[in-house]
């Protein structure tokens, strides 16, 4: 009986299966064990013989592999023969540049507007690195290391408004652009005589002016009209005339647009010189006792 049951489902099945269609199987993969970790070592193998090239300074070598051939045409900064913009972060015309410790103005994209370089190691700042990028209107310097800046390095900047070289060491003022609107150089080494007399008289769109904690022995001279902020505070200054903030030949002579002086920390005793404030709507901060 069960050799006769055999027979029959040999009979009746196998025709069935033999005639069903061929499965796909080129369509599916299937991986032992073992053929997934070659796989893998391949795969590594491979990451690492494409990127022997990319310097390992901390940059992320994934934007190097994912970006196409082109990348290579950009110039390359000063220190470390990467793209700027792989280098720094490069975004609708702004460049930040912030805690990576290059010692050099890295070369910019023409079309930069705003620079962010701040908290790195540049130590001097150079004609060349500005000649061509007249498109600039903010450059922020805070935190280097910068004892020099070449005459006319912001020359050619004529867009510029906003430049903040503080926390520095320069011991001297470079020449400023025309069209600046505020001026950042708290906590420098300047002293006086590193202000050249007619450093700001014609920066009339100037509003903002820091040059705390440095080492001025007077008020810079000839300020201009537009002034608004001024702060002096925690230098040596032992002087101050009546022609500092005011006009002796004009007792009628108002500055409308100064708000606010900040000359405390400094040696000078203000009360001595009330009429040296006579021109203005407010006191400067300071000690007067």
């Amino acid at each position: 009986m069960k050799t006769l049951q055999t027979t029959f489902f040999l009979f009746v099945f196998v025709p069935l299966v033999n005639s069903a269609p061929p499965i796909q199987q080129e369509s599916l993969q299937f991986y032992e064990y073992d053929t997934d970790v070659t796989m893998g070592s391949l795969i590594q193998q491979d990451y690492e013989m494409q990127s022997k090239d990319i310097r390992k300074d901390g940059t992320n070598v994934s934007l190097r592999l994912q970006g196409d051939d082109s990348e290579r045409n950009i110039a390359p900064t000063k220190d470390t023969n990467l793209p700027t913009c792989l280098l720094c972060v490069c975004l609708s015309g702004s460049v930040y540049c912030e805690e990576i410790d290059i010692e050099t103005v890295p070369p910019l994209p023409k079309e930069t507007a705003y620079l962010y370089a701040r908290f790195n190691k540049i130590k001097r700042i150079a004609v060349s690195d500005f000649a061509d990028i007249t498109t600039l209107r903010r450059i922020d310097f805070s935190g280097n290391k910068i004892e020099e800046i070449e005459d006319g390095a912001f020359s050619k900047l004529l867009l510029l408004e906003e430049l903040s070289l503080a926390e520095n060491r320069l011991i001297k003022l470079p020449v400023l652009p025309p069209k600046l609107t505020t001026f950042n150089a708290n906590q420098n080494r300047i002293k006086s005589r590193g202000i050249k007399a007619n450093a700001f008289k014609k920066l009339t769109n100037l509003a903002y002016l820091y040059l705390g904690h440095n080492a001025l022995e007077s008020v810079p001279l000839n300020l201009p009209e537009s002034l608004r902020i001024l702060h002096l505070q925690y230098n040596n200054i032992t002087t101050i005339t009546d022609d500092t903030f005011c006009k002796s030949n004009n007792t009628r002579y108002i500055r409308t647009r100064m708000d606010e002086i900040r000359m405390e920390g400094n040696p000078i005793l203000l009360a001595k010189h009330v009429n040296a404030f006579s021109c203005l709507r407010t006191l400067p901060v300071g000690t007067y006792y």
